[in-house]
C-alpha cells in the first residue's frame, strides 16, 4: 500500500509540472510487454543529465534505491530498471537463484528501454545519459554499454568483465571501473586484463583496484565486507567522473 501512495504522489509531481525531488515507479515498453523502474528526478528546470542504475543480485531493494535517490540529488535524472520485475531478497542462495534465471537478453532489453524512457523526456538531455552499476550490476552496466552506442558515460563497480577485441570495439564511452583486489569473483588479473584491452583500443578509462579489500565493498549492508576508506574513495572517483562526463562544463 504504501509503495502505491508513493507511486500515486509520485504521478501527481509529474503531472503538476513541479520541480521538487519525486520519486517512484514508472513503466515504459519493453520486449512487446512492460517494464517498470524506480525513477527519482533532479530539481530543478531544463534538462539535466540521465543516469541509468542497476541494481546488485538483491534486486531492486532499498539501497538501489537509495543510490537512485542520492545521483536525483546530485542533478541527474536516475532511473533504476528492475530486472528481476518484481522480486528482491535479502537471502544470498535466492539472490543466487534469481541472478542465475535471469535471461541476459530481458535485462539488456529492460536496460535499453529504459534507456529510450529517459532518452525521451523533456527534462533529460538524450546525449548525456550514464549507466552505473553494483555487483550483478556492474557486469550488466557493462552489456549495456556493449548493446548501447549512445550511453555517454559507463560506471563498473566490482561487476564482471570481457576482454575481447570485438567487445572492447563496442564500447563508445568512457569507463571507470572500481574493483577489489581480494575479489574471488572478478580476479585482479581479468581487472587488469579488461584495462589493458581497453588502452590497446585507445579507449578512455580509469581502473582501479583497491588493496584489502573484496566484492561489494561499497556497500555498508555488506557487514563482512564492507571497506569505508576504498567506499568512499571510489565514491569520489564516480562523483567526478559523472560530473566530467555527464554536466555540462
Amino acid at each position: 500500500m504504501l509503495g502505491r501512495i508513493r507511486s500515486i504522489t509520485f504521478a501527481l509531481l509529474l503531472v503538476s509540472g513541479t520541480n521538487a525531488f519525486a520519486h517512484g515507479m514508472v513503466s515504459f515498453p519493453s520486449l512487446g510487454g512492460k517494464a517498470s523502474g524506480y525513477l527519482a528526478d533532479a530539481e530543478g528546470k531544463g534538462r539535466h543529465p540521465g543516469l541509468i542504475v542497476i541494481q546488485e543480485w538483491w534486486g531492486l531493494n532499498d539501497w538501489i534505491r537509495q543510490q537512485a535517490d542520492r545521483y536525483a540529488k546530485a542533478g541527474y535524472v536516475a532511473l533504476a530498471p528492475d530486472l528481476y520485475r518484481g522480486k528482491s531478497t535479502a537471502d544470498p542462495n535466492v539472490a543466487h537463484e534469481l541472478m542465475r534465471g535471469l535471461p541476459q537478453d530481458r535485462a539488456i532489453a529492460d536496460m535499453k528501454a529504459a534507456f529510450d524512457y529517459l532518452s525521451k523526456r523533456k527534462d533529460v538531455d538524450p546525449k548525456r545519459i550514464g549507466v552505473i552499476g553494483w555487483c550483478m550490476g556492474g557486469g550488466y552496466a557493462l552489456d549495456l554499454t556493449l548493446a548501447e552506442p549512445r550511453i555517454a558515460a559507463t560506471v563498473i563497480n566490482y561487476g564482471h568483465l570481457m576482454a575481447d577485441p570485438a567487445s572492447i570495439a563496442k564500447i563508445h564511452s568512457p569507463i571507470l571501473g572500481n574493483f577489489g583486489a581480494n575479489d574471488q569473483g572478478i580476479p585482479p588479473a581479468d581487472v587488469r586484463a579488461f584495462d589493458a584491452a581497453l588502452k590497446k583500443d585507445g579507449k578512455s578509462s580509469d581502473i582501479k583496484i583497491y588493496e584489502g579489500a573484496g566484492h561489494a565493498f561499497m556497500n555498508p549492508n555488506n557487514k563482512g565486507g564492507y571497506v569505508k576508506a576504498a567506499a568512499e574513495d571510489a565514491q569520489s572517483r564516480i562523483d567526478a567522473f559523472l560530473a566530467k562526463t555527464l554536466k555540462p562544463a
